[in-house]
């Protein structure tokens, strides 16, 4: 049993409710509490409408496998995500089998997953990410061709008036999903409410965090719902805010946190208007990003399934807003900058100047200029069935780095204090898809003897029934691991 009964966690987004959800099931006598700034549940990065809602597996994420100069593919990362999207999925198993969350609208639908290259040196670099994946079990379903009529029988829409001798590639992976992150933190939160002392407290703000003498952390809020200002005590804190977890970490004053910045990128999706074209394309597509561009803008386009109803997206077009939030304030990035970071944060800028001209050269196009890319993907799109939408705001970790001053880091990283009393979350992608994963990472950094015990370890392979294992050397389990959340999840494996 923890000697950690009490905890509080910050921003009521999919990583909260996943760490509550696991607590909960691993310390059933705990006291949760949940605060989020905002009166809805999942209204920041976790929303439908804010995230790509693709589980992201590798299947088709081109910038999971780089090339370097001699043409040789890392595949690496694709490995890692590859595997903990399998682990969420056996997690999001576990909860419906045992019927801890309401599956009358599903939260995850299956739905082709592809990767789709123009050019001949394209197509040689997808050959070799194909042979490369398809040599682990995990990718053995995968699907490669450069023959149009094959890969118009994928994906018709988007070879219809393409010229048939232009040189392309796809790769295709039929299990691949469409998921809700909204919805399942949605449900997951649901769940704690009804648990036995768990509260969420919406419409929070927390003003300040404070170690104090006892080990235990004060936290100072505001219900902005009355205006009442409260103070709260805590054995253990999870800052979970997404783009608003930099600004709190740097309100707790622990030492592990000094050097960290952050640079927000904002997004745009164009949304088709025309049931019609909506029905004929069945897939998410992803291509090759622009050089210096970050991971968020992998163009794609992506059938998705928003609580019951299909839609069409492409996108995203990057931009860029100085807040580090959708809900959050102009003032974010500037009042981040503290002496501590200033200079990673210059020495992060100048280095990545592609990336500056890339979000200026995004930011200055016209309506007409997103639609051009578009149309490189479906080349018979009409501009009038499509409209710009504003989708969410992430916030790319920059930190202290010996060679380079400071450096731009994409992903997510686990910040804790020295007693592993707090711990913060930053970074952006592939996080919600990552996220029992990510939170299973954290237990083992702060509840180090306790995640060794008999109790936890069990509870946890039953959870998670390939806890502990690799799914990435053990095929025979990847496939067994597979088919089991397949059938729980009512996904088709095709």
């Amino acid at each position: 049993m923890s000697s950690k009964q009490d905890f509080t966690l910050i921003g009521a987004g999919i990583m909260s409710a996943t760490l509550g959800v696991l607590l909960k099931q691993l310390v059933p006598r705990a006291k949760i509490t949940i605060y989020e700034r905002l009166d809805k549940v999942a209204a920041e990065s976790s929303d439908a409408w804010n995230n790509a809602g693709t589980g992201h597996s590798a299947f088709c994420e081109l910038n999971y496998t780089p090339e370097d100069e001699n043409g040789n593919i890392d595949i690496s990362k694709a490995l890692r995500i590859s595997e903990s999207f399998e682990i969420s999925k056996q997690f999001w198993a576990y909860l419906v089998k045992q019927g801890l969350v309401e599956t009358n609208v599903p939260f995850i639908n299956d739905i082709d997953h592809m990767s789709f290259v123009f050019g001949k040196s394209n197509q040689t670099f997808l050959k070799n990410r194909y042979d490369a994946l398809t040599a682990y079990p995990m990718f053995m379903d995968m699907k490669h061709s450069e023959d149009f009529r094959e890969i118009a029988s994928w994906v018709p829409l988007m070879m219809e008036g393409r010229n048939t001798n232009e040189k392309i590639a796809a790769t295709r992976m039929p299990i691949g999903t469409d998921v809700n992150f909204g919805s399942i933190t949605r449900k997951m939160i649901g769940y704690l409410e009804s648990c036995e002392d768990v509260e969420i407290h919406l419409g929070h703000q927390v003003e300040d965090i404070d170690k104090r003498d006892d080990g235990t952390w004060e936290i100072e809020l505001t219900d902005l719902n009355t205006n009442e200002e409260k103070t709260v005590r805590s054995n253990f804190v999870f800052i979970g805010a997404g783009g608003g977890a930099l600004k709190l970490l740097e309100k707790s004053d622990i030492p592990e946190g000094e050097g960290y910045g952050g640079f927000p990128v904002s997004g745009q999706f164009l949304k088709c208007n025309n049931p019609d074209v909506v029905l004929r394309h069945e897939a998410k597509v992803y291509g090759k990003a622009e050089e210096g561009s970050p991971p968020m803008s992998v163009p794609h386009l992506d059938t998705r399934m928003l609580n019951g109803k299909r839609s069409l997206l492409f996108g995203p077009y990057a931009g860029f807003s100085t807040k580090f939030l959708k809900n959050g304030s102009y003032l974010d990035l500037p009042l981040s900058l503290d002496a501590h970071n200033i200079y990673p944060m210059i020495s992060a800028g100048i280095n990545n100047i592609s990336l500056t001209k890339y979000l200026i050269e995004q930011v200055m196009q016209s309506p007409e200029e997103k639609f051009e890319a578009l149309v490189k993907y479906y080349p018979e799109a009409k501009f009038e069935d499509w409209e710009l939408i504003t989708a969410g705001q992430r916030v790319q970790i920059i930190k202290k780095d010996e060679d380079e001053g400071g450096k731009l880091q994409f992903g997510t990283e686990i910040v804790s204090c020295s007693d592993n009393s707090l711990a913060a979350l930053l970074g952006a992608s592939p996080g919600a898809s990552t996220a029992v994963s990510i939170m299973l990472n954290l237990l083992q950094k702060c509840f180090p003897e306790e995640i060794k015990s008999r109790e936890w370890q069990t509870k946890l392979t039953e959870m998670i029934p390939c806890y502990g294992k690799s799914l990435i050397e053990d095929g025979e389990l990847c496939k067994r691991t597979r088919e089991y959340s397949t059938a729980v999840l009512k996904l088709e494996d095709v």
